[in-house]
């Protein structure tokens, strides 16, 4: 994956971060703060004996299902780990593998125009084959009990286009998608699990079009369209933050992965 495909693909993130987010930004970030999750960093080796840090947080009982948070292109900052403490929240154990250790270890950017120059920069860096390493790891680690237990991806933007990528080329029990930008490019490629897209109607990067493309391709998943959501839909630290479209997506991934994760455990 050459630097013009990525740049191509994200280029459009720097207008959409330049305004001031609303004061609904800290949302999700106070809703999981008063829930007390205390959360803690570990370390994982992908299968190239790379080692690379990710957040983890526990549910206040003993978890029977995992779920692997794959990041943004702004690495495991505030916002990710809030996603992570609030899926523990829900029962889950929640790891979120920082993709970014590869170039940068403990990098946390923010949601401004540099930073996502920044952000694309490393996530080029990186690469997609790169990345799926270390989200396998994070699967692999998450599922470690006696006995296995199931684990789920969810991922968020270039996070997203590694959820289907896990559900392709890895084995988790089921993944969700968030508006990746690269899902029609492997749109050839068959899930080997059950896959759950969300898209943004008024996505300025993701055109309508491949949305349509992959619905014609994979006519079993479920895509899901927010008419008036724009990209980045889910963050509550950015300007195109949806409190209506965050919240419907959100309450169907957990049902999602409550049937298909949980399941009967």
């Amino acid at each position: 994956m050459g630097v013009p495909l990525v740049l191509g693909l994200f280029g459009a993130f720097f207008a959409s971060l330049i305004s001031t987010p609303s004061r609904s930004e800290n949302t999700l970030c106070e809703r999981v703060q008063c829930l007390s999750i205390m959360g803690s960093h570990v370390q994982l080796t992908a299968s190239d004996g790379h080692t690379f840090g990710a957040y983890q947080a526990e549910p206040s009982t003993p978890s029977v299902a995992a779920v692997v948070i794959v990041q943004e292109i702004f690495g495991v900052n505030r916002h990710i780990r809030a996603v992570t403490d609030y899926y523990a929240t829900q029962g889950f154990t929640a790891i979120a593998p920082g993709l970014f250790d590869r170039v940068q270890p403990g990098i946390q950017l923010n949601y401004n125009s540099a930073d996502a120059q920044r952000g694309m920069q490393i996530a080029t860096q990186v690469g997609l084959e790169k990345a799926l390493l270390d989200a396998a790891a994070a699967v692999q680690y998450a599922a470690q009990t006696d006995p296995p237990r199931k684990v789920g991806v969810v991922g968020f933007c270039y996070g997203g286009t590694l959820a289907w990528l896990s559900a392709t080329r890895l084995n988790p029990a089921a993944a969700v998608g968030y508006y990746g930008g690269q899902i029609a490019r492997f749109v050839n490629e068959k899930p080997r699990c059950p896959v759950m897209l969300h898209f943004g109607g008024k996505d300025q990067h993701i055109p309508a079009s491949e949305i349509q493309k992959i619905q014609a391709a994979h006519p079993e998943v479920p895509v899901f369209v927010y008419p008036e959501a724009g990209h980045g839909f889910n963050c509550d630290q950015r300007p195109d933050y949806k409190a209506a479209a965050a919240g419907l997506a959100r309450e169907r991934t957990l049902e999602f992965l409550r049937e298909k994760v949980i399941g009967d455990q």
